[in-house]
């Protein structure tokens, strides 16, 4: 039987693909302030520019490609369970052939209705070529189409999903996650007693447990694959 990995990954984990971070030096909440752009309040205030932020950031994601981080994650579920836990909207796990990815934060690639966001009668994937979403298109309700994401001030629908993959974790990895955004950073207190826990990120991160972490300081194109030597020694 294999062993069960649950991997979160962070903004760290899209950086390497050119797809650009939100809270990084130079991020977009630095040109973007949140409360415009990433807030039900932004949206019932001017919904036209929230909807050409979120359409500049699709076009973004469908130019971008997945790294060699997001590949040897994929390629783990070869030996292990894998679960992918991540706080990104991008679909870069997915390109690169993850089976089992867990949004916390909500997909890029989506859109819902702006009155029912989490019903799933109203949540559609675009295709790439639809990431530019027009100005006042209506969902299927009457209500306006917007980008399936949460935003601050919303509940985060999958965090009890993902507290229970953690909780069931042989293996707990970080990937490039500054763990300085709650509730997801609070994950790791869900890691059984007995499972091995790892951080890979070429920076410094502030890891909120006493437990024993392993920690490999390199970028996610080069960590995972450190990970799997790891593991496998």
């Amino acid at each position: 039987m294999k062993k069960k990995l649950v991997i979160l990954s962070g903004a760290g984990m899209s950086a390497e693909s050119g797809f650009s971070t939100f809270r990084d030096q130079g991020g977009l909440w630095e040109t973007h302030p949140v409360e415009e752009v990433a807030t039900p309040e932004g949206w019932e205030r001017n919904p036209g520019l929230v909807t050409t932020f979120y359409n500049s950031l699709r076009k973004g994601l469908v130019e971008a490609v997945p790294n060699q981080g997001h590949y040897d994650v994929a390629r783990l579920e070869a030996d292990y369970d894998v679960t992918v836990i991540t706080q990104n909207v991008d679909n870069l796990h997915e390109r690169a052939g993850s089976s089992r990815v867990i949004h916390l934060h909500g997909e890029l690639m989506k859109v819902c209705s702006s009155r029912q966001p989490d019903n799933p009668r109203y949540i559609r994937t675009l295709a790439d070529n639809e990431w530019e979403v027009p100005i006042g298109t209506r969902c299927e309700d009457g209500s306006l189409l917007r980008p399936w994401i949460v935003w601050f001030g919303e509940a985060v629908p999958n965090l009890d999903a993902a507290a229970r993959e953690v909780e069931q974790a042989d293996i707990f990895v970080i990937i490039g996650s500054s763990l300085a955004v709650y509730p997801a950073a609070g994950l790791i207190h869900h890691a059984p007693a007995e499972a091995r826990l790892f951080l890979i990120d070429p920076n410094e991160v502030n890891v909120p447990t006493h437990r024993l972490v392993e920690v490999i300081t390199l970028p996610a194109s080069k960590g995972v694959a450190e990970l799997a030597r790891r593991l496998q020694a």
